[in-house]
């Protein structure tokens, strides 16, 4: 689980921090001191067990929070929460530090989170749903959906004259290409080639409407031609546009009615209300020249205080960790939480298998022994990627450090909450992948 965390990482460095190494003391300039906090047993409806009833050490386990908590003590991160579960059951949360420097407020187990890119795996579930209706199939072409790209050209290079050489597309890409960031669209993540500095330099993301960014979209170039290589992209953005072409419905009212109101999911959305806003965490990033870590400000910052017109799919939910924790139970359960079905266990299979072709693979920056299913990293063979975690477990997070995954082999999941945008001082998802399964000394429990 390395590849989203530098595209992530990425993206707030593009924009507005230069990110630092995992060794690189940050100074905290606040004066609260992180404050220990003792969970809710409420923190989400799923029921509770001790660690050794499913295979865990609870001695073990203390090295996790251990870890964790000494990262917010010793001011690299301002805080840190996190949920561990096994066999749909949880094991272990913990909370510590704050979520808010000018009142030390400390986290909490109701405290909201900017989700960013971690709304993927979500908008993918839609998207899965609409295709257990039969609305759409994985190689129909993108163009099916969005006839506009059908004039999308595909940059090759600058002639004598600094001008791009531009090409049209061979051929539309598909929807397994669009669901698996292989259709050629790119992110502006970074300004060091021309088709990311135009995507950075475009109004994208500031389009009122998501068909007026699908408009804005064909004046942009494509970094290649579609199927022949892994880019991350907007290509979850485009989904979102198509939930709302193929459902009628707008995504966040799509997202409540079939995935948010059945699981039981009540303070996830795309936005906060008044009532809710003072438990959203604030955001904070690293700061290139004090190396500090200060209030995050720039164009990430997204404002949460009304429903945009045009919801981001690829990046623009808020949740908290008890509801996320039932959205990646249901995961793990094949589609199903609490008697209730979002999709087939054979629909979640295909989700979390990995897509991507030999070719694909060989030029990938997702790393050895990493796939990539459709809206999610998936590891083909631990050994390969260096972890612990079983064959096919499936992961992504968000730009503001917020990660989680999916362990089908061990019946694991896990989730971390921070907001610090590019992750802040450490790798935490291989850390804690590390921690965790550590602790997991009786996996046949």
């Amino acid at each position: 689980m390395t590849l989203w965390r530098k595209s992530l990482a990425a993206t707030a460095a593009a924009m507005i921090l230069t990110a630092v190494g995992p060794t690189t003391a940050l100074a905290w300039p606040f004066a609260p001191k992180p404050v220990k906090v003792a969970p809710a047993a409420a923190t989400t409806a799923l029921s509770r067990a001790t660690p050794e009833s499913v295979g865990f050490s609870s001695e073990r386990l203390k090295k996790l929070d251990a870890t964790l908590n000494g990262l917010v003590d010793a001011g690299r991160l301002p805080g840190v929460m996190t949920l561990l579960a096994r066999h749909g059951k949880i094991i272990a949360v913990n909370a510590h530090g704050i979520k808010d420097s000018a009142t030390g407020a400390p986290i909490t187990q109701d405290t909201l989170f900017r989700m960013y890119s971690q709304t993927k795996p979500v908008t993918g579930v839609a998207m899965m749903i609409l295709f257990e209706e039969g609305r759409w199939k994985l190689d129909d072409p993108v163009t099916k959906y969005v006839p506009e790209f059908a004039g999308l050209k595909v940059f090759k290079g600058m002639d004598a004259a600094s001008k791009p050489i531009l090409e049209p597309i061979a051929r539309s890409a598909t929807m397994r290409e669009l669901m698996t960031h292989t259709a050629g669209f790119a992110y502006g993540l970074m300004a060091d080639n021309y088709v990311d500095k135009a995507y950075q330099d475009s109004a994208l993301f500031r389009q009122p409407t998501l068909k007026a960014g699908m408009d804005m979209l064909v004046t942009l170039p494509l970094a290649n031609q579609p199927g022949t290589e892994w880019k991350y992209s907007v290509a979850v953005d485009i989904q979102g546009y198509i939930v709302e072409k193929l459902s009628g419905q707008s995504l966040p009212d799509f997202m409540r009615s079939r995935i948010f109101t059945p699981l039981g999911m009540t303070d996830t959305d795309f936005w906060v209300p008044e009532a809710k806003r003072g438990r959203l965490a604030s955001l904070y990033m690293v700061d290139p020249k004090s190396r500090a870590i200060v209030p995050a400000e720039g164009f990430m910052v997204l404002p949460m205080d009304k429903l945009p017109a045009a919801a981001n799919g690829g990046g623009g939910l808020v949740s908290t960790l008890g509801d996320y924790a039932r959205f990646a139970q249901m995961l793990a359960n094949g589609g199903e939480l609490d008697g209730v079905r979002i999709l087939a266990p054979g629909t979640v299979k295909l989700m979390a298998s990995n897509h991507l072709t030999d070719a694909q693979l060989a030029k990938s920056p997702l790393g050895g022994g990493t796939g990539f299913g459709l809206d999610v990293a998936v590891i083909m063979d631990p050994a390969e990627a260096g972890t612990l975690a079983g064959k096919g477990t499936y992961s992504w997070g968000g730009a503001a450090g917020t990660w989680f995954w999916v362990d089908p082999e061990n019946d694991v999941i896990f989730l971390g909450m921070i907001q610090v945008l590019g992750g802040g001082a450490a790798r935490l998802d291989e850390l804690s992948q590390a921690l965790v399964y550590q602790a997991l000394v009786d996996p046949a429990k």
